[in-house]
């Protein structure tokens, strides 16, 4: 997840917003583009550092880059321990975690009662319940490829109608009455998705049904369930079925659409197009809310999907590590609570060198709250 930022929209960042991010299921982040530095965290915190000395982590490939920015300063205070993270998608972090083969999940949608994931969790925890804990934030971008058009704004009402199969021409009078007095092409869209499990996808179709007014029918999910388009494996897949097509259509985290250096579509939520900027991200995060219970820190995400704030660019999300309460053994836990504390402390320096947006200092009050008493 890559975002150009300017110190300026750091500085709005940093004053309260809540920054999110999206998960993917390949392991190919691309490099960051041009940061401005992050800002030194104004939040210290004592680490205990010990215990096991190779954790172990899986799930979202989105974090990637923020992972590694939290191991190297992880390994740089605590000698001797390391982290090992494969990010191999939501899905399989979720899974892995629940299965107790790694000690943290990363995964872009919280941990779902309705699937069983909590009760999972519970049990894997001994009968404890496990924690959301986002860590790492940003936006998805709607990446498109049609020659011959350019600078298109979509409302999710139509979004939802392309990514379900009911318009499915570019030039499409519903496409045409937001876009008034562009040039549209008679041409097909594709529409490219993810065809792997997703927190991307979940969220994606999670802001389809909370902001296009009844247009988006299907269920949300990790899995796409629009009927329609080509499926792609990862992020990196999208982001490359986009750019090799022309009339194509997909989401995905912004720094594969930038990577690839992609078109992407400007939402209109009610107060005019807005553009995917750093700063249009930033006016929709100040809008995230906890709606989670205690120390278990889930973002109510639908408010800020439906909102029509003027400037702001709602498709943000989180990306949460999914954790133990209570239930590792005596080492584990200490070696968990070492590693979440750097990342939320020294960890953030590097962030927006690596393409992520830093934790502003309310949010990290909070989970230094939560890491402190997990047991």
């Amino acid at each position: 997840m890559i975002i150009k930022r300017h110190a300026s929209v750091l500085g709005i960042i940093a004053a309260g917003a809540l920054a999110l991010t999206a998960c993917g299921s390949d392991a190919n982040t691309p490099a960051a583009q041009n940061n401005t530095a992050a800002p030194a965290p104004t939040k210290t915190a004592e680490v205990e550092c010990g215990g096991k000395k190779d954790l172990v982590a899986e799930g979202s490939s989105a974090q990637k880059g923020a992972i590694e920015a939290f191991t190297a300063a992880y390994v740089a205070k605590c000698s001797g321990q390391q982290l090992a993270y494969t990010p191999s998608g939501s899905g399989a972090g979720i899974k892995q975690f629940n299965a107790g083969i790694v000690d943290i999940g990363g995964t872009d949608s919280p941990l779902s009662k309705d699937k069983g994931e909590v009760e999972a969790a519970a049990k894997r925890c001994k009968s404890n319940p496990a924690w959301n804990l986002p860590m790492v934030f940003g936006p998805v971008a709607i990446a498109y490829k049609v020659d011959g058009a350019t600078d298109i704004a979509l409302t999710a009402e139509v979004t939802a109608k392309i990514f379900s199969g009911t318009v499915t021409k570019w030039n499409a009078p519903e496409i045409a009455a937001i876009n008034s007095g562009k040039t549209l092409p008679d041409k097909a869209i594709t529409v490219i998705y993810r065809g792997d499990e997703s927190g991307t996808t979940d969220n994606f179709q999670k802001y389809l049904k909370a902001a296009a007014k009844g247009a988006w029918t299907k269920d949300a999910g990790k899995k796409f369930n629009g009927g329609v388009g080509q499926g792609a494996q990862g992020s990196a897949g999208v982001a490359e079925a986009v750019g090799a097509g022309d009339g194509t259509i997909g989401y995905v985290e912004w720094s594969f659409a930038q990577d690839k250096k992609l078109s992407t579509i400007k939402i209109d939520s009610g107060s005019g197009p807005v553009e995917l900027t750093a700063e249009s991200a930033a006016n929709a995060i100040k809008a995230a809310k906890v709606k989670g219970e205690g120390n278990d820190l889930v973002l109510d995400l639908d408010a800020l999907y439906a909102s029509n704030t003027a400037g702001s660019y709602p498709l943000v999300l989180a990306t949460y590590e999914v954790v133990c309460s209570k239930g590792y053994d005596a080492d584990t836990a200490k070696a968990v609570k070492a590693f979440l504390t750097v990342a939320a402390t020294d960890g953030q320096a590097a962030l927006a060198d690596a393409g992520y947006v830093p934790l502003p200092n309310e949010f990290q009050e909070k989970l230094l709250t939560a890491i402190k008493a997990i047991a």
